[in-house]
């Protein structure tokens, strides 16, 4: 195996197959683009088997993604891709720089899911934008947009029930997509969905069971994540 990338949660290794990849999961917590900065025992274990459950779920509903399967605590084998440079967020519940940038009260429901395209890059903070940007900056054609829209908004509805068995409400996630090495023209959901990536709430206390622990200083950082797992293998 050769690392071929590393990033603030997750490192890639080459395999004896060209177009499969080893995704490895690491104990590090990062938010605010890396300004705050932490490592937690077991929590790449944790983000890992807990991407596992909600992927393979998803596949089961017919959502399409890079995970080939399971190799060890911290490891996934996935389909190598080519990353494209949004993160798509869809918003259920106003919270975090919504609420912050829209003045809008914490835990505002939205009559409808909102969906928000971020520019993937660190230098520039990751700015908001829109189809029209993504087009010009060639992040994304107007139909890749419009599909990745319609994908994130089948993702939102699948996760929404998945989570309410386990009594947990998705707030709000970001997700990823990439073209696959093997079949450019085919865009799959990447990267991973997890507490590092939700926000997700205890449905009947509210407590936040997320990373907003460690962005807000919380406490009970891991133990959540722990409950999250737990809650999700007790249903799978």
């Amino acid at each position: 195996m050769e690392p071929i990338y590393e990033g603030k949660a997750k490192r890639l290794y080459t395999t004896d197959a060209s177009n499969v990849l080893r995704m490895e999961y690491k104990d590090d917590a990062t938010a605010f683009n890396a300004l705050k900065k932490g490592s937690f025992e077991n929590k790449g274990r944790m983000n890992k088997a807990i991407t596992l459950l909600v992927y393979k779920m998803l596949e089961d509903k017919g959502v399409k993604t890079h995970l080939i399967g399971d190799v060890d605590d911290i490891t996934l084998l996935v389909k190598k891709v080519s990353i494209l440079p949004l993160e798509v967020i869809v918003r259920n519940v106003a919270a975090g720089s919504f609420s912050k940038r829209m003045g809008v009260k914490e835990g505002t429901n939205f009559r409808r899911p909102i969906v928000e395209f971020s520019y993937k890059n660190d230098e520039l903070g990751d700015p908001f934008i829109n189809e029209d940007y993504a087009r010009e900056m060639g992040a994304a054609t107007e139909e890749e947009s419009a599909y990745l829209k319609r994908q994130a908004l089948l993702i939102n509805d699948v996760l929404i029930d998945f989570f309410k068995r386990v009594n947990l409400r998705l707030i709000d996630f970001k997700i990823e997509f990439g073209r696959l090495a093997e079949d450019p023209g085919q865009i799959v959901l990447a990267d991973e969905i997890s507490p590092d990536t939700c926000r997700l709430w205890d449905a009947e206390t509210g407590k936040k069971m997320d990373k907003d622990r460690f962005r807000q200083d919380l406490g009970d950082f891991m133990e959540s994540y722990a409950e999250v797992l737990a809650r999700l293998q007790h249903k799978a």
